[in-house]
């Protein structure tokens, strides 16, 4: 097995096989198909509003129901809860959701299917106090978690209750953080001291997840997982989620870069996308995620990566040549896609992010604009902004090549044959089969070239993938934005397939920027947005305040929808911000150890005030949390006031 090994095949689809695990009448891994799973907001000890929901969400697609169990009392409900479903005709399994309460989790497993527990808070506090174990010191960490988990294993085992080991990157333990640091590595090793504790007792019937709110962490923590399950000769089911991910357009790419990424690759047995809003509506985002594999299998081929140069449990950016501001410390580009348009005028590029008035004379250059716009053969016979770029064919801008930022577009055949060039930038259209030695030796030599790459593959991700390898392996620096074309999607289809299939290499650092060419898929303005927002989703560009919002469940003590639409609306001009909005305490003070900001239910009508992960106020008054959290944010100086 190669040190790096966490999937079947870079380049071939397959999923990695998995045991199979048995959630009542429900079968998940093994050659079963992927299961979609959501969970309930209500709260639990409200039995018809708990099942109303839950009815809402099986009739939605949902296979499996998540309920928390935060208490005895709670636990104890959940039987009156699933006599009422069955009375209503509904088997589908239910899944216990528990945190601090082991007696909550053992009254739980005698009565539903799936038991979920969480290592950091199960057995362990959090104080994010730095402790310093000797091995013998450790070990009896170790035996007194034993001691505490081994009671619902074996209620498990006896009752045929399947479990998941879930470990959330915003509640690892301080023994965890202590020994291993916030790492992908922390959260793995937080997993296998519970999973070696079932494996000693004879109990298989387990699931796993790696949550994180940070995409780059989620995927290399489920990596590192599955690497260290191949060496120690297990396989079990993967749930994939991104904690957090919030709503909307945001949640949607969130969730389809950490989640999408990690299926491209054949890793995955059932997923939750988590969303600000009603449970029913996550349904459809992770089926729409999930059913682009069902024909993956038997894609065109992909020559093998015999040397894989990526470290695949850590960011590092590849190499690359700096061609006016694309490439090396650059942040990724955004190119957009104007060639359909019958003409260019400066109202083309109202949705690009760019605003003319006038009576001023002036462009308005939003956070969002984009940087470069594909015309192919029109001209722009305008003033363009200071900060855009055209690109046109080659024959076009031979034309036009006297004009300030105006640069040409070849294909790779043109381009061989040395054709008049720009001296400062050159975009390169290439697939996989122009990849010859004669194209690579050129574009060593050449410091003005970026590759503008293209995929008609079923399984593109891996095949642009294979080609940027073949890149790094030859040392060749050239750029590369990431093309792909879509055509008669829906606006949130082309978010998904567009996050996975671009997100899953920039989560690599592979990539330079991005190109959408989306025909009958949206609005304009979406696709631009839906470009900037792949970039913020795998935190290599930000451009607008990013909001790490919990989808809510029973334990919520506000309405997280309507807290997190007045937040957001007094704060989304603080670009580059980061602010975490939380139900409840359970992932709070860990996920917003990744926010600058936290506003955090503690209570009923009461919320807590972070920086990071500080508290600063404690037991505000719901009425006027939001007010002191924009307090908090002034006086340290992340303010700036929202542009008239």
């Amino acid at each position: 097995m190669k040190k790096e090994q966490y999937c079947n095949s870079l380049t071939q689809y397959n999923r990695f096989k998995t045991r199979e695990v048995t959630v009542g009448n429900l079968k998940i891994g093994g050659e079963n198909p992927i299961v979609v799973q959501s969970m309930t907001t209500t709260n639990t000890m409200d039995t018809e509003a708990t099942v109303a929901q839950s009815i809402r969400m099986i009739d939605a697609g949902c296979q499996l129901v998540r309920i928390t169990a935060p208490s005895k009392r709670e636990a104890e409900n959940l039987r009156n809860i699933k006599e009422e479903l069955v009375k209503r005709g509904y088997n589908t399994p239910l899944v216990a959701d528990i945190h601090f309460t082991p007696n909550a989790a053992e009254i739980a497993a005698k009565i539903v299917e799936k038991v979920r527990v969480n290592p950091g808070n199960y057995a362990d506090k959090k104080k994010f106090e730095h402790i310093e174990y000797t091995d013998n010191e450790y070990d009896k960490e170790l035996t007194r978690i034993r001691e505490r988990f081994l009671p619902l294993v074996k209620l498990c085992k006896e009752h045929g209750t399947a479990m998941r080991i879930g470990t959330n990157h915003g509640s690892l333990s301080d023994r965890i953080l202590s020994r291993y640091g916030d790492t992908p590595l922390g959260m793995v090793e937080s997993a296998m001291e519970f999973l070696r504790i079932c494996e000693s007792e004879g109990y298989h019937n387990i699931v796993l997840s790696m949550k994180s709110s940070n995409t780059q962490v989620m995927v290399q923590a489920y990596r590192m997982l599955v690497n260290h399950m191949i060496k120690a000769g297990m396989n079990y089911p993967l749930h994939l989620g991104v904690t957090e991910a919030g709503e909307g357009e945001d949640g949607r790419i969130k969730s389809a870069v950490g989640i999408g990424t990690l299926l491209e690759d054949g890793l995955g047995d059932t997923v939750r996308v988590s969303l600000t809003e009603e449970p029913e509506f996550e349904i459809p985002v992770a089926e729409a995620l999930v059913a682009r594999y069902s024909s993956r299998v038997g894609h065109n081929s992909i020559i093998q990566i015999e040397t894989y140069p990526i470290e695949p449990f850590e960011y590092k950016r590849r190499a690359t040549n700096q061609v006016v501001n694309i490439g090396s410390e650059s942040s990724p580009i955004v190119l957009a896609d104007l060639s359909l348009k019958k003409e260019i005028k400066p109202s083309s590029l109202f949705a690009y992010g760019y605003q003319y008035s006038v009576p001023l004379d002036k462009w308005n250059i939003t956070d969002q604009a984009a940087d470069y716009i594909f015309v192919n053969n029109h001209e722009v016979n305008f003033a363009i902004p200071g900060t855009l770029g055209v690109v046109q064919t080659h024959r076009t801008w031979l034309k036009n090549r006297e004009k300030p930022r105006h640069f040409p577009f070849l294909n790779a055949s043109e381009y061989l044959l040395g054709q008049e060039k720009s001296t400062k930038l050159n975009f390169i259209y290439a697939c996989i089969s122009d990849l010859s030695e004669k194209f690579i030796s050129q574009l060593k030599l050449d410091k003005t070239a970026v590759l503008l790459l293209d995929t008609d593959n079923q399984h593109g991700m891996a095949e642009q993938r294979r080609l940027i390898i073949e890149l790094i392996n030859a040392e060749c620096l050239t750029p590369v934005i990431i093309g792909r074309a879509y055509g008669n999607l829906t606006a949130d289809e082309l978010q998904l397939q567009s996050a996975t299939d671009m997100g899953a290499l920039l989560i690599d650092g592979l990539g330079d920027g991005v190109f959408i060419a989306a025909e009958n898929c949206g609005s304009e303005q979406m696709i631009n947005q839906t470009a900037f927002g792949i970039l913020q989703a795998t935190r290599t560009r930000i451009s607008k305040t990013e909001y790490i919002s919990c989808p809510s469940c029973g334990r919520t003590l506000f309405d997280l929808q309507e807290v997190t639409a007045k937040i957001r609306s007094r704060t989304e001009h603080l670009k580059g911000v980061k602010i975490g909005i939380m139900g409840c305490i359970v992932n709070g003070p860990g996920e917003m150890a990744d926010a600058d900001y936290g506003y955090v239910g503690t209570g009923p009508g009461k919320i807590s005030l972070y920086k990071e992960k500080e508290v600063i106020k404690r037991n505000v008054p719901e009425a006027q949390a939001v007010d002191d959290l924009i307090s908090l944010i002034q006086e340290h100086g992340d303010w700036v006031d929202q542009p008239a």
